[in-house]
């Protein structure tokens, strides 16, 4: 136990000379001389404010960007706005949405089982707000039909009902 403890004293003596010797080192401190009193003066360092060798770029504060961007998130809605009107409907069906990029549009009619139907549309489709009317001409007997709008990956489905 006796051999141990000087050990122990001796580490702990050579850590804490090395952590005050790194901040001695990093403050880069001088002797000046102001009038017949000698004082420490600091010199510009490159080293951090804590002694270790990392620094951060330099910050600005309040600059402002007036350059405007528009940044496509993964989150942002492709369809939007879909209407199905008249209901019920009798001899023409409107449907009107809105793209909010080019994508492949799929317009079906379907049954209450899940059928399809009708195919109204299957093509690509430019961005913005698209209004199609359609005339069935006796193609839908009497009963409910589901409208379902597929763009991309997403989909719309309305009920209708025609007389």
């Amino acid at each position: 136990m006796r051999q141990i403890y000087p050990h122990k004293i001796s580490w702990i003596l050579m850590v804490a000379l090395a952590v005050s010797i790194n901040f001695a080192l990093a403050g880069n401190y001088r002797l000046g001389r102001a009038d017949t009193i000698r004082k420490l003066t600091s010199t510009k360092t490159t080293y951090g404010r804590n002694g270790l060798h990392l620094s951060l770029p330099p910050l600005k504060p309040a600059v402002v960007s007036a350059q405007k961007f528009s940044v496509s998130k993964p989150d942002d809605k492709l369809l939007n706005d879909v209407q199905v009107f008249p209901n019920p409907i009798t001899d023409q069906i409107n449907i009107k949405y809105n793209l909010s990029r080019n994508a492949i549009v799929t317009v079906k009619v379907m049954d209450v089982l899940g059928n399809d139907v009708i195919t109204l549309i299957s093509q690509r489709i430019t961005s913005g707000e698209q209004n199609y009317t359609y005339l069935l001409n006796n193609k839908l007997q009497r009963g409910f039909y589901f409208i379902r709008v597929m763009a991309g990956n997403e989909s719309v489905i309305k009920r209708i009902s025609v007389l």
